[in-house]
This record gives C-alpha cells, structure tokens and sequence, in this order.
C-alpha cells in the first residue's frame, strides 16, 4: 500500500469520526477510497481528510447531505455555481434569522429585568431589590440603570475569575484580530486560530490556567497543530469563550 494513501482506521482518527461513519459517506457517494488492499481492505487518498473536514463542517453549518452532494460535485446531484450560492446564501440567512431571534429576546428580557427590579423595590424593599441587582450583575452581566458597558466589557467582567485587569488587557490585545474558526459538537466549542504563533499560544495558555479550579466551569485545552492554534472548551458555560473570540476577531475601532 503506498504512503500517500490512508486507512480506513487512519483516516477515522484524523477526522474524529467513527468507522461507521465513513462507509455511511462511501455509500452516499461523499467520499471514494482509492481502492482496496490485497487483504480486501479500503485505502484512501491523502485528500480525503480534507474531503471529510469540509462534510463535517457543512453538516455542522445545517446542510443536508443532498447540498454537500450538490457542492461536492458528486454524479446525478451536482449543481451549478448558482445553485451552490443560492443554497450557501439561504442558510446564511436562516442563521441570520435565528440570531435576530435571540437578540431580540435578549433585548426584552433585559427590559424585562429592569421592570422586575422595580417590582421588587415595590414589594419587598430597596434592600433586596438592591440584592437582587447585584445577583443579576453577577450571572447575566445585565447592569440596571447604569452607565452604558459594551458586550464585551460585560463578557469579561463576567469570565476574568482569576486574572488581573492588566493580564486580561494583554491577553486581549495579543488575541485581537485574529483570523479564527469556531464551531460547536455537544457541549464543547472549539476555536482554531488559524496560522496563529507563540504570542497567541501563550495568550491562551494563559486564559486556560487561570481557569485551573473555577468551579463556573471546566478546564480548557490548548494544543498546536499544523493549522494554527485549537482552543477546546467544555461544559454548560463554554460557550462564553467562543462569544469572547468572536468578539475580539473584529479589529478594535
């Protein structure tokens, strides 16, 4: 078997995958082994793991298997150029829809809070209400009556459990800017900065540590690989750490 090819258990721990998965993608026509050992097992080519990354990233995006079908070229289901676009620019705008929705909520529910607060004055007295501003302030970052914080103030305020404001504006400069992807599976979220180098290395080590025993939740992992930097989290409030970087990806005005 030559070098350049890959097995069907090398190429499932490339891609993170089961097995079983991959015959199911053979059988849909999505991936093509380059052919058989002489014991009768597959081998595929080299860019099939790059063939298997853009599957599981469409699928993540919410394409069916028929469009990634349509995109890939695969026989009796390939599409124009316009037919891709108008499939990318639809879910692109699902995906918008979506995140209009949750803003919007987000946006009632803070006024819902204010009025909430107010309620409490009312009938308990300015001392709870008072207690009850500060709980708030503490797990949703939502600031009654105060003056005007960005997102990503709140955000901070709201991860920096044991770093300084001085390491955290360090950290902040050195991840700023930077190209990244960021995508979900279950209840982790990870963060690949693309092409990033030892500055940005260390930045998220640094973010990892100083989350060593929060009990908000749990340890990140920091790896290099030949893309760039991978930044994992996990557990219920992960998804603060893909809001964080996807905040500082826009250069700062």
């Amino acid at each position: 078997m030559s070098k350049t090819t890959l097995t069907i258990g090398e190429l499932a721990k490339q891609g993170n995958v089961a097995t079983s998965l991959l015959r199911y993608y053979e059988k849909e026509g999505l991936l093509v082994p380059a052919g058989r050992s002489a014991a009768g097992y597959r081998h595929y080519p080299a860019d099939a793991v790059r063939h298997l990354r853009f599957i599981r990233k469409a699928q993540r995006y919410g394409f069916s298997l028929n469009d990634i079908k349509m995109m890939r070229g695969v026989a009796h289901q390939a599409g124009t150029g316009e037919d891709i676009k108008a499939i990318a620019e639809q879910r692109f705008i699902d995906i918008e829809r979506r995140v209009t929705e949750m803003l919007v909520l987000r946006h009632e529910l803070e006024i819902f809070l204010d009025d909430l607060a107010d309620l409490i004055d009312e009938q308990a007295g300015k001392e709870i209400g008072g207690q009850y501003r500060e709980l708030m302030e503490q797990v949703c970052g939502h600031d009654h009556g105060g003056s005007p914080r960005s997102s990503l103030q709140k955000l901070t305020e709201r991860m920096s459990c044991n770093l300084a404001k001085g390491e955290w504006d360090t950290l902040l400069a050195d991840l700023r800017g930077r190209h990244m992807h960021v995508w979900q599976e279950d209840s982790a979220y990870s963060t690949l900065f693309i092409g990033a180098g030892d500055k940005a290395h260390k930045a998220l080590q640094k973010l990892a540590q100083s989350e060593s025993g929060c009990e908000a939740h749990e340890q990140p992992t920091v790896e290099k690989t030949d893309d760039g930097i991978l930044f994992r989290a996990s557990g219920t409030n992960a998804f603060l750490y893909a809001q964080l970087f996807l905040a500082l990806e826009a250069p700062e005005d």
